[in-house]
């Protein structure tokens, strides 16, 4: 097992502290003593997990570590970190939180996604996802909306990082749908 797999294994094994440590902040807010260490641990916790994502990227290219286990494991270890945070930010009882259709347009764009390769892999025989800088610049602006929270930032509304998420998270489904669109329709002739 390479090191960047390896590190990709340790982000997957952050989330389950990130959530406890998520929703123990809550019930400190909820219960009228706010713990803000536990606030900051959550913030550090993601932090260090999205951290990983690029050390473990820059590992696989920069010393050929590339595997099949690992183009598996670090998508899913993404999407894992960011719906988990996404989800329990949204429904947990901290001073700040994720309006409604912000977790309802990730988790649909996302299971989309999924059944949209399921179809093009059943149609086609195989699916090709091709990175685009739109799902990167939705990872991105995630990220920062997430930071908002678990940081307490109040000086600039939340809704401004929600919305550049939400603009870039339909933008890249869009381009995905599309995309997937032009595999099936190859896969036709």
């Amino acid at each position: 097992m390479t090191l960047a797999t390896q590190i990709t294994i340790f982000r997957i094994l952050l989330i389950p502290v990130f959530i406890g440590l998520v929703i123990y902040y809550g019930e400190s807010v909820q219960a009228g003593k706010a713990d803000e260490s536990l606030r900051l641990w959550a913030a550090a916790v993601f932090g260090i997990a999205a951290l990983s994502d690029a050390v473990d990227g820059w590992i696989a290219r920069h010393f050929n570590q590339r595997s099949r286990l690992g183009a598996i494991l670090d998508p899913l270890a993404d999407k894992l970190l960011l719906l988990s945070a996404i989800i329990t930010l949204s429904f947990t009882a901290w001073r700040q939180h994720f309006p409604l259709w912000f977790p309802t347009l990730v988790i649909f764009k996302d299971l989309a996604c999924i059944g949209a390769a399921f179809l093009i892999d059943h149609v086609a025989g195989f699916c090709r996802i091709q990175p685009h800088w739109t799902g990167k610049a939705t990872t991105f602006t995630q990220i920062i909306a997430i930071l908002w929270i678990l940081l307490d930032v109040t000086w600039i509304p939340l809704i401004w990082p929600v919305a550049a998420a939400g603009v870039f998270t339909v933008w890249s489904g869009m381009f995905y749908l599309v995309d997937g669109t032009k595999q099936i329709r190859a896969a036709g002739h």
